[in-house]
């Protein structure tokens, strides 16, 4: 057993927000991969997909997140399931943003759908046809 302490959860600040893994391979040696995603007011986050389910929870605010071009509004209490190797983009509510729990396997992936990187890519985003673990996740 391992007790993860809030005082050492991992933060890694990014554009859009703050991922802060909560338990994972490197914290935890956990099995799954989880983090909190406290995404920015108005943040319009990158086209990417994983090569993994992942299992959304909204704690606060509201999103809208573009599946695979379909669009859904999410709100707190809100639990989405994303499947794997399909788009997806989130934009957060303009006025409060949104808290999120996010649940993946360990050493999930992520990657441009297309192979090719967004032009205003964070230096955290996968470039081109590349595919990585996210540093909350590992």
């Amino acid at each position: 057993m391992t007790v993860n302490l809030g005082t050492d959860s991992r933060k890694i600040t990014t554009p859009n927000g703050v991922m802060t893994t909560l338990a994972s391979p490197s914290q935890g040696s956990a099995g799954q991969a989880v983090w909190r995603v406290d995404a920015r007011p108005g943040m319009v986050g990158p086209v990417h997909a994983f090569d993994a389910e992942l299992v959304w929870t909204w704690l606060d605010g509201a999103a809208v997140v573009e599946l695979d071009g379909e669009r859904h509004e999410v709100t707190a209490g809100d639990t989405m399931v994303l499947p794997a190797d399909v788009s997806r983009q989130l934009v957060a509510d303009a006025e409060h943003g949104f808290v999120s729990i996010v649940v993946a396997p360990a050493g999930a992936q992520v990657y441009n759908p297309g192979g090719v990187s967004e032009p205003d890519a964070c230096d955290l985003a996968p470039k081109d046809s590349e595919r990585l673990v996210p540093p909350w996740v590992r």
